[in-house]
């Protein structure tokens, strides 16, 4: 989602760094770790191994979440932070609960249309995702670790110290969320954007017009 749409008019002007979650992509197929403490943990590890100080850290959905941890734990790292449909908590989250509940078939569905068209081609890219979903949800703990994960106290949101720009869809579930991060956060903007939780898909150039402005603030 970010690889064909936002970070190519990023990385115009700067180090961009893309990472697959672990289970994701071509990391290993891990069976358990799925939390956003242990997401978090992965990416400082990432961070360490590529002898990277500070960044501006992006994230969608629960890798907005994992995001938001990172910052959390880590706040002397991250200089400024951009919060794509982060979902709090996440179980509370229609369009996940809906995805982790269902066959292939309407797991396929419930994407932008974009996205269903490109995995109903029979590509072996489609091949690999569906088969990286099934796995996901089948066969690790990303289901229960997501439905375990609590929501984040407005005390520990207020620790956020740098700058925060939101983005939220009109028709999202968790639309509510980006009122509620504006108003904690201190120093945070929310974008609003027609459409549901998968802006990047949905509207990748003007997220990426909009955090390349933010990001050069």
């Amino acid at each position: 989602s970010w690889y064909f749409t936002v970070a190519p008019s990023l990385a115009r002007n700067r180090r961009v760094v893309m990472f697959d979650f672990r289970g994701h992509g071509k990391s290993e197929r891990a069976r358990n770790g799925y939390s956003t403490v242990s997401m978090a943990g992965d990416l400082s590890a990432l961070l360490d191994e590529l002898q990277i100080d500070t960044l501006d850290l992006v994230g969608h959905s629960f890798g907005a979440l994992v995001a938001l941890r990172f910052a959390l734990e880590n706040p002397d790292r991250v200089r400024r932070l951009v919060l794509v449909e982060a979902p709090l908590p996440p179980s509370q989250l229609e369009e996940m609960v809906e995805f982790v509940q269902s066959g292939p078939e309407k797991m396929v569905q419930s994407m932008p249309d974009g996205m269903q068209g490109a995995l109903r081609a029979g590509s072996r890219r489609a091949a690999k995702i569906i088969s990286a979903l099934k796995f996901l949800l089948g066969e690790s703990s990303l289901v229960a670790d997501l439905q375990a994960e609590g929501d984040i106290p407005d005390d520990e949101l207020r620790q956020i110290g740098c700058p925060v720009l939101c983005f939220y869809g009109k028709n999202s579930s968790c639309r509510s969320v980006g009122d509620r991060l504006t108003r904690i956060i201190p120093d945070t903007r929310l974008i609003e954007l027609d459409g549901g939780h998968y802006l990047p898909l949905e509207h990748g150039a003007t997220i990426g017009e909009e955090i390349g402005e933010f990001l050069s603030g």
